[in-house]
């Protein structure tokens, strides 16, 4: 950026309203970048960065603790000259005045600014049915719900029998983590397959089977009507199909933008995220926002779409912390990369699916194709990775890909990332210049074979 602008030492008080990994990101970019400007923070929590992606793995006891989950402190952040206030709620915003009104440990004051910064995150969803108040229905979302729930597992070691509600990356994950833990587990969704949005069935069919090997129960299309409880405890999930014994309920049904704060003061997305453009302003002046609580330009659908991620997240947060100390860039948008790995099968994942293509009214083709990692000479593990490349019929421009393999191959949704974002087409994919060495792929590999094979 600007060593000019660095060096004029342009002071401003920029306030970050929240600090988790788009919040942390913009403290972190402003701090380093330029040194004139007072940086305040406010956040509801009592901690900041951690990686929620890491959760599963915690209570599954693949990880030992949860202290390597964070990346960053609020004292950390103080030592390089941001004023933290934790367990700081801000309640209302005055753009006119330049204002907020914040309440810090049970005391309500009024704190002014020249840019504010809103990364207030995301919610987990509750659902609003009979009993959803007893006790052992969890959420897992922060830092305390995760230590929550292995405290009670550690108490309670009657807890035998567990519901995971939802079976998205989170639900999927936590399966697997209860079971790691010897726990009879029975997964509930709505929907009829497991990661629709993230896979296409031919995907999501490995990963169920893969769950139904290490006797994960999966219950689909299926809604929860009510729970049951005996002593003031979850005993039964009670759906319009059947009746689970639970002794423990994981609710991660979803999560919707954390964006009440300002009210109609701001332009709105379909899901009441703050609609920002690609600075990550939103419609009132000096006021940004990032990370879970606001959109994203989708570079597959070339539309503005809410694609919760942690990486999104910490690239918007640079992205207007940038911007609100005078250097002007853009996102570059979004492609939605993810990936999740269970019992060791590994599946990525970026732009559209086939059926989210459909969806959003986009005409698209697909090319499979399926091989071993490694030429067939190579006397070691060789398992073999599938793969699908989703392309516009009308001119020919991948919009998507997947994977799946028991090899890491996870790196090349990267370049898929990149090819989107760029507009490259599956013609040029095919003749794309990729190495070749026996101790990592094959000559013909299997995302050359995709390209070439593709009608």
């Amino acid at each position: 950026m600007s060593e000019a602008y660095k060096e004029e030492g342009i002071m401003a008080k920029i306030i970050v309203v929240g600090s988790n990994h788009a919040g942390t990101a913009a403290i972190n970019t402003i701090l380093d970048n330029y040194k004139g400007n007072e940086v305040v923070v406010y956040d509801k929590n009592t901690n900041i960065s951690f990686l929620g992606c890491g959760m599963a793995l915690w209570i599954g006891q693949q990880i030992h603790s949860g202290d390597g989950l964070f990346y960053a402190s609020p004292e950390g952040l103080a030592a390089k000259g941001a004023k933290i206030h934790m367990n700081a709620e801000v309640t209302a915003i005055n753009p006119t005045k330049k204002t907020i009104t914040v309440t810090v440990d049970g005391v309500e004051k009024e704190d002014s600014y020249d840019k504010l910064i809103l990364a207030t995150g995301s919610n987990p969803v509750v659902l609003p049915v009979p009993g959803h108040d007893l006790e052992n229905i969890q959420l897992v979302k922060l830092y305390q719900n995760a230590k929550e729930v292995i405290e009670k597992l550690q108490a309670q070691p009657d807890i035998k029998d567990v519901v995971v509600m939802g079976a998205g990356y989170i639900g999927v994950e936590l399966a697997e983590a209860f079971e790691r833990l010897g726990k009879h587990v029975v997964m509930l969704d709505m929907a009829d397959r497991i990661m629709p949005r993230n896979f296409d069935v031919k995907f999501t069919d490995m990963m169920m089977e893969n769950m139904k090997a290490h006797n994960i129960e999966i219950r689909l299309g299926e809604g929860v009507q009510k729970f049951e409880g005996k002593d003031g405890k979850v005993c039964a999930v009670v759906t319009d199909k059947g009746t689970y014994k639970a002794d423990m309920v994981i609710s991660a049904v979803g999560f919707k933008p954390n964006s009440a704060l300002g009210g109609d003061l701001f332009a709105r997305f379909a899901n009441n995220a703050y609609l920002t453009n690609n600075k990550f302003e939103t419609s009132q002046k000096d006021i940004y926002a990032i990370g879970d609580c606001t959109t994203e330009f989708d570079n597959s659908t070339g539309k503005e779409s809410y694609i919760a991620l942690a990486t999104n997240a910490v690239r918007s947060g640079v992205v207007a912390a940038h911007n609100a100390c005078g250097t002007a860039i853009e996102s570059l948008g979004v492609q939605g990369a993810s990936g999740i790995c269970i019992y060791n099968l590994k599946m990525v994942t970026v732009g559209l699916t086939v059926a989210a293509a459909a969806k959003a009214g986009i005409e698209v083709s697909y090319t499979d194709f399926e091989d071993t990692q490694k030429p067939a000479f190579m006397e070691v593990e060789n398992p073999k990775v599938s793969i699908r490349i989703v392309y516009r019929k009308n001119d020919r421009v991948v919009v998507g890909a997947q994977l799946a393999s028991t090899y890491d191959m996870s790196a090349q949704i990267n370049m898929f990332s990149l090819a989107i974002q760029e507009k490259v087409t599956i013609d040029r994919i095919a003749l794309l210049d990729l190495f070749f060495m026996p101790h990592f792929n094959q000559p013909y590999n299997y995302v050359t074979m995709a390209a070439l094979t593709a009608k």
